[in-house]
């Protein structure tokens, strides 16, 4: 059975940071390409960024780069998403998929406000 559950999420103030976990089952996670998204209400759900699978390349929206960093342990079957300097527009659920994509889970709420 796939699963992705995320952990992590919470209420930040502007310029604080938050650390995200996603813990894979199901499937081949050491082979996948591995990724965070968000969907904002009224909004696409978008890739906030991605790691292929053995981290030599990762990938990261014009919005997050510089302040996000992803990263993985195979071991582990875990992806992070480390989050800085969060603005208030990076409020939003964010959730973890591989491509191609499986069912989502749960989402995390991360919400910027001072």
């Amino acid at each position: 059975q796939v699963q992705l559950v995320e952990s992590g999420g919470g209420l930040v103030q502007p310029g604080g940071s938050l650390r995200l976990s996603c813990v894979a089952s199901g499937f081949a996670f050491s082979n996948s390409y591995m990724a965070w998204y968000r969907r904002t209400p009224g909004q696409e759900r978008e890739l906030v960024a991605g790691i292929r699978r053995n981290s030599e390349n990762t990938d990261y929206a014009d919005a997050v780069r510089g302040r996000f960093t992803i990263s993985r342990d195979n071991a582990k079957n875990t992806v992070y998403l480390q989050m800085n300097d969060l603005k208030f527009e990076d409020t939003s659920v964010y959730y973890c998929n591989r491509l191609p994509l499986l069912s989502w889970g749960q989402g995390l709420q991360v919400t910027v406000s001072s």
